[in-house]
């Protein structure tokens, strides 16, 4: 794929060597994976694949960074309820603040492809396209095996909104059997997009 230059200063093959440079063999072979898929989707909901592919490949740019890296940027960013959100840990950070070293390291700066690194382990009440095509193509990407998986990317073929609940779905019961916390915006994605509250 070509990239115009409207969304990074990188082609794709520079992105790419930036992005594995970051990251495990196994963890970008997952980015390859979710790009895959996002493009695939991106193409079925008319959505631009450039921006799937960007996001795509970035979506986990920050996941192997120390605590320590998450912490300083939840910091000097100032981020709203610092207090809770330092209690999450990588899970949410490599989404929520790594799309701040996306922009900053990267120099992509359309707010699309953030917010949709952002979302794409939380989902929101409220999401573009771009962002419920991350947020899928991670749950769903090729490499993925776990039960439920096939019949997830069945649904994210025939309607996105429904796929997204099926996900959010699945993620919060996973969470509440782990009992594990969970991120209020988890809570709110199932809330508009399972319970069907606006």
């Amino acid at each position: 794929m070509n990239y115009s230059k409207n969304y990074s200063a990188m082609d794709r093959e520079a992105l790419m060597q930036q992005v594995q440079m970051r990251m495990s063999e196994k963890r970008f072979k997952h980015v390859l994976g979710v790009e895959e898929m996002a493009i695939l989707l991106a193409e079925k909901y008319g959505v631009s694949t450039e921006k799937a592919s960007i996001a795509a490949l970035t979506h986990d740019y920050a996941k192997e960074r120390s605590d320590e890296e998450f912490l300083l940027e939840i910091e000097r960013q100032n981020y709203p309820d610092q207090a809770m959100l330092k209690k999450f840990g990588n899970a949410i950070w490599h989404g929520l603040v790594g799309a701040d070293f996306v922009e900053l390291e990267l120099k992509v700066h359309d707010v699309d492809i953030l917010e949709a690194i952002r979302l794409h382990t939380t989902g929101a009440a409220n999401m573009t396209d771009l962002a419920k095509i991350i947020y899928l193509a991670d749950y769903i990407e090729p490499g993925r095996d776990f039960p439920g998986v096939e019949e997830a990317r069945r649904i994210a073929l025939m309607d996105l909104d429904q796929a997204v609940a099926f996900e959010t779905k699945h993620t919060l019961s996973h969470l509440i059997e782990n009992e594990n916390p969970v991120y209020p915006k988890t809570l709110e994605t199932y809330n508009r997009f399972v319970a069907g509250q606006k």
